[in-house]
């Protein structure tokens, strides 16, 4: 079953993300250059603190707390000691280019706390060889947004077409990384259909998802049991399906579903 992971930095939702069987709560200090890239765009652009992640370590028990960085910058190494202070699980490093900033990362975890590489520049993809043959990189994760501006695509979902994601699976999987990809949003929503991309999950052996804001927007909400039932829900649905997949998902199915989304993602670049 797919890893689930949501993003907050409030301790309330972060209970009953954890109650409701959300995997991994996600706080996101990565401020340096996002809006930058992704000024104007629909996307989340976090204002966490070390001290949400310390205030959140009180209540995630069941779940695991994954912290992701900043990129590689002059006062890194202060921002990881105070991660793992903070009672990181894992530490996530976003954006960087070179083999040297994640040489930089992992000399600083220094297998304090598990880490993840986020691989969301078309340097890092084609650098990947070299990166994945580093000691003492635990995950891999494909940021498709940040990705598919770094390689000026129209739409993120053309990183699934393309054959890009398939090769970084391959790689992932080669050097037997956990790994994963972009987001989910409710089943039945977003452009390119959630159940559809979980399918893609388990095609290409993805064991990690993340939950989009769409999912629980709770800015929408102020109560807690509306917050609670969406999450489970939710939550439901995706599991059902994940359920289905495993007793009933083979390459025939797959590459049918693969071929739905190459049409629903050229419809979309189309358009």
């Amino acid at each position: 079953m797919l890893q689930l992971m949501y993003i907050t930095n409030v301790p309330e939702v972060a209970a009953i993300a954890q109650q409701c069987g959300v995997d991994r709560i996600f706080v996101d200090l990565e401020t340096i250059g996002k809006k930058e890239r992704q000024g104007g765009m629909n996307t989340v652009q976090s204002a966490h603190t070390v001290e949400d992640v310390q205030g959140l370590r009180k209540v995630v028990s069941n779940s695991r707390l994954l912290i992701r960085s900043n990129p590689v910058h002059k006062y890194f190494k202060q921002e990881i000691e105070a991660i793992i202070k903070a009672g990181a699980d894992i530490i996530m490093l976003p954006y960087f280019k070179t083999v040297y900033e994640v040489q930089f990362f992992l000399s600083l975890v220094d297998g304090r706390a598990k880490t993840c590489l986020l691989f969301e520049t078309k340097e890092a993809v084609e650098q990947a060889d070299t990166i994945l043959d580093l000691d003492g990189i635990d995950e891999a994760y494909i940021g498709l947004n940040d990705l598919h501006l770094s390689y000026g695509l129209k739409f993120m979902f053309e990183l699934l077409t393309n054959g890009c994601v398939d090769q970084l699976c391959e790689k992932f999987k080669a050097k037997r990384l956990a790994y994963g990809f972009g987001g989910l949003a409710r089943l039945n929503q977003g452009m390119l259909p959630a159940g559809k991309i979980i399918a893609e999950h388990y095609r290409l052996g993805s064991s990690m998802a993340i939950l989009s804001r769409t999912f629980c927007n709770v800015d929408l909400s102020n109560s807690v049991e509306a917050i609670r039932a969406t999450f489970y829900a939710g939550l439901q649905e995706i599991r059902n399906l994940e359920y289905e997949l495993l007793q009933n998902g083979n390459p025939e199915k797959y590459a049918v579903n693969r071929a739905e989304i190459q049409q629903i993602v050229n419809q979309i670049v189309n358009e």
